[in-house]
C-alpha cells in the first residue's frame, strides 16, 4: 500500500527523531528519565502520574464535567471519585486488604470504572474478568486469581451463580442491575443509584501506601489457545499509557511545523465513543486512563450498531471514535452510505487487531476531517507500546507506528540475536508498561519474560527511522513447501478489494506441501463478489504461491474475541479436508 497522495506539502518539516528529541528533553512536556525496574535501567516518563491513584486524584480535579454517559444515565467526574471512595471504604471495612484480589465482572457500564477504582483505591489488585465468558470460565478466573471479592451485573452473576461453590476463596459478592439474591450484596446499598453518586459524602482515600512498582492489575490474555493466563500489571505499567496520544499528537504538531497546543482547562471537552470491553486493556488503560487524565467524556454503547453509533456521535458531539479495526471499516461505511460527514468526529483510533493498510485511505475518503491513529499493543504491554497517527501514518499505512519514547523494541532471530533494520524476526519489547509476569504461572513467566524483555510471539520488521509493522504471528505464519507466506499481507491484500470488509487466511492442508493458505472473507452489504473474482484480484498483487487456493465468503462478519482478534478455531475447521494435489481451488470456492 503506497502512502497517501494528501500528504502536506513540503512534509515532514522536522525529522522524526529531532522531533521526539525535542518532546523528550529535560524540562520538556514529555521528558523522560532512567530508573531501575526490577534490576533493569528503564526510561519512564517524569511527568506520568507514578500510580493509579495519583490518576484518580487527577481525575477529581474535573469536578463537575461529565464523565460517563450510558443510555438516559450521566455521571460527572464527581460523581464518580464520591461512588469509588465510598465503595473502596467499604471494601476496607470488609477486610480487604493490599494485594487482595477484587474480581469485576461487568459490561461497560458507569459502574464498571468506579468498581475497578475502587479495588485499587483499597490497595487491592483489580482483576476484570472477560464479560463474554460463560460460568465455567468465569468460575477459572475466579478460581485462579484467588479473588475474595467479586462485583457483577446481572447477567455475569447468572452465569457464575451455579459455580460459587467452585471458588472456595470467594468470600463476598456485589451485583448491580439485578433482583436481590440472597447469595450477594446489591451495589446499591453501598453507594445508592447512579443518579445519587453526586450526593454521597466525600470520603477520604483508604490509607494504603502504594508504591509505583506495587501489583494493580490482573488481566486475563484473550485465550484463543488454551487457558488464559493472568497477566499481572503494576500501577506505573497501567498508568503510563495515558501519556500516549497527547504525546503523538504533541509530535505530529512538531513533525507539520506547528507549535504544540498546549492543555486549556477552559476548552470544549473531548467526548470519546467507547465501543471497546472496558475489561480488556485497550478499554480499560488507553480509554478509560486517558478520559481520566484529560477529562473527557465517555459515551458507552450497550452494544455495537455502527447506525446507532452515527446517532450517538451527533448527538453528544463525540470528538473520537473508533475500537478494532473492524468497527473502524463499519463506522466509516456506515458514514458514506448514509451520507453522514459527523462533523464533531476528528479523530477515528484503532487497535487490538491487525489494520489493513487501506483502512486509512477508506477513512480519509469516508471522513475526511477525522485524524486516522493506531497502534501496537498486548495485554502483557498494558495496553498502547507503539502509536501512529495523522501524517506520519498516512506516510506508513502498513506501519503500527514507532514505539513511544520510554519503550525499547529488538527485532530477533530463532537464536536470540538482534537482526538489521528491514528484517523479520521476533518482536521483543521493554519498557516502564510491560507487565512483571503471569500470575501463579513461574514456567509461563520464565518463558515469556528475560531480563525486562518481554518475547512477543509476533513476527516483525522495524525501518530505520523505528517504525513497526506486525507481519505475522509466529504461530500464524504458513510454510507451504518451504516458503514463508505471512497471513497478515496476504490479509490486508484482500482487504483491498473494494467488497471485502473482514478477513482471514488459514492454513489448507496438502499431503506434499504440507499446507496452502486459503482465505475467508466477509463481504459488505450488497455486494457480489464470488471466490475465483477475489482469487484473481488477489493474483494481480501477491506472487503465485502467496494467493488463496481456496476463498470462502462468509455470511456476516466473521468471529472475534472481545480483544478484536478473530477466532480462528471454530475456523479451521473450513478448510479440514485436504486440496487435491495440484492445488487447484474448489470449483465450488467453498
Amino acid at each position: 500500500m503506497s502512502a497517501d497522495p494528501r500528504l502536506p506539502a513540503g512534509w515532514p518539516a522536522l525529522p522524526f527523531r529531532e522531533a521526539e528529541a525535542r518532546l523528550t528533553a529535560p524540562g520538556a512536556p514529555f521528558a523522560i528519565a532512567t530508573i531501575d525496574i526490577r534490576g533493569v535501567p528503564t526510561r519512564i516518563w517524569e511527568k506520568a502520574p507514578p500510580t493509579l491513584r495519583d490518576l484518580f486524584r487527577i481525575a477529581q480535579g474535573h469536578g463537575e464535567k461529565t464523565f460517563v454517559v450510558y443510555r438516559d444515565e450521566r455521571v460527572t467526574f464527581t460523581g464518580f471519585s464520591r461512588a469509588a471512595t465510598n465503595l473502596a471504604r467499604a471494601l476496607a471495612e470488609a477486610g480487604v486488604r493490599k494485594g487482595d484480589r477484587v474480581a469485576l465482572a461487568l459490561r461497560n457500564l458507569p459502574e464498571w470504572p468506579v468498581c475497578y477504582y475502587a479495588a485499587l483505591l483499597a490497595g487491592a489488585i483489580a482483576t476484570p474478568l472477560n464479560a463474554w465468558w460463560t460460568g465455567p470460565e468465569l468460575a477459572y478466573g475466579l478460581r485462579h486469581s484467588g479473588a475474595r471479592v467479586l462485583i457483577a451485573d446481572g447477567e455475569r452473576f447468572a452465569r457464575i451463580a451455579p459455580h460459587l461453590a467452585e471458588c472456595p476463596a470467594l468470600e463476598r459478592v456485589y451485583t448491580t442491575r439485578m433482583e436481590p439474591d440472597p447469595r450477594a450484596t446489591p451495589l446499591t446499598d453501598v453507594i445508592g443509584p447512579v443518579a445519587g453518586w453526586a450526593a454521597l459524602p466525600d470520603v477520604a482515600v483508604p490509607d494504603v501506601a502504594l508504591d509505583p512498582e506495587d501489583d494493580a492489575t490482573l488481566f486475563y490474555t484473550s485465550g484463543t489457545t488454551g487457558k488464559p493466563k493472568g497477566a499481572v500489571g503494576t500501577h506505573r505499567a497501567a498508568a503510563t499509557t495515558v501519556m500516549a496520544y497527547p504525546y503523538s499528537a504533541a509530535r505530529s504538531c512538531l513533525r507539520r511545523g506547528e507549535t504544540p497546543v498546549r492543555p486549556d482547562p477552559a476548552a470544549p471537552q473531548r467526548v470519546a465513543l467507547l465501543v471497546i470491553p472496558l475489561f480488556h486493556v485497550t478499554g480499560c488503560h488507553a480509554s478509560l486512563g486517558a478520559a481520566l487524565y484529560g477529562g473527557h467524556r465517555l459515551v458507552m454503547m450497550h452494544r455495537w450498531d455502527a447506525n446507532e453509533a452515527l446517532d450517538l456521535i451527533e448527538a453528544e458531539g463525540c470528538t473520537s471514535a473508533g475500537g478494532v479495526p473492524t468497527i473502524a471499516w463499519q463506522l466509516a461505511t456506515a458514514a458514506r452510505e448514509a451520507g453522514r460527514t459527523l462533523p464533531s468526529l476528528d479523530a477515528v483510533t484503532y487497535g487490538g487487531a491487525p489494520a489493513a493498510g487501506d483502512l486509512v485511505r477508506t477513512l480519509g475518503e469516508a471522513l475526511p476531517q477525522a485524524v486516522p491513529g493506531t497502534g501496537w499493543g498486548m495485554t502483557e504491554t498494558s495496553a498502547t507500546f507503539t502509536h501512529h497517527q495523522a501524517e506520519d501514518y498516512r506516510a506508513h499505512p502498513d506501519s503500527c507506528g514507532p514505539p513511544l519514547p520510554v519503550c525499547a523494541v529488538r527485532i530477533v532471530d530463532p537464536l536470540g540475536r538482534d537482526l538489521p533494520p528491514g528484517s523479520v524476526g521476533e518482536l521483543c519489547v521493554q519498557g516502564p508498561n510491560v507487565v512483571r509476569g503471569y500470575w501463579d504461572d513461574p514456567k509461563a513467566t520464565a518463558e515469556t519474560f528475560s531480563e525486562g524483555w518481554l518475547r512477543t510471539g509476533d513476527l516483525a520488521r522495524a525501518d530505520a527511522e523505528g517504525f513497526l509493522t506486525i507481519v505475522d504471528r509466529i504461530k500464524d505464519m504458513l510454510i507451504r513447501g518451504g516458503e514463508n507466506i505471512y497471513c497478515c499481507e496476504v490479509e490486508n491484500v484482500l482487504y483491498e478489494h473494494p467488497d471485502v470488509v473482514d478477513a482471514v487466511v488459514l492454513p489448507v492442508p496438502h499431503p506434499t506441501l504440507g499446507e496452502e493458505p486459503g482465505a475467508i472473507v466477509a463481504l459488505a452489504e450488497g455486494a457480489s463478489a464470488g471466490p475465483e473474482e477475489i482469487r484473481a484480484f488477489a493474483a494481480t498483487r501477491l506472487a503465485a504461491f502467496k494467493v488463496p487456493v481456496r476463498v470462502v465468503v462468509w455470511d456476516g462478519l466473521l468471529p472475534r474475541n472481545p480483544a478484536g482478534k478473530v477466532l480462528r478455531a471454530p475456523l479451521r475447521k473450513v478448510f479440514a479436508a485436504p486440496s487435491d494435489q495440484n492445488g487447484s481451488p474448489s470449483s465450488s470456492g467453498w
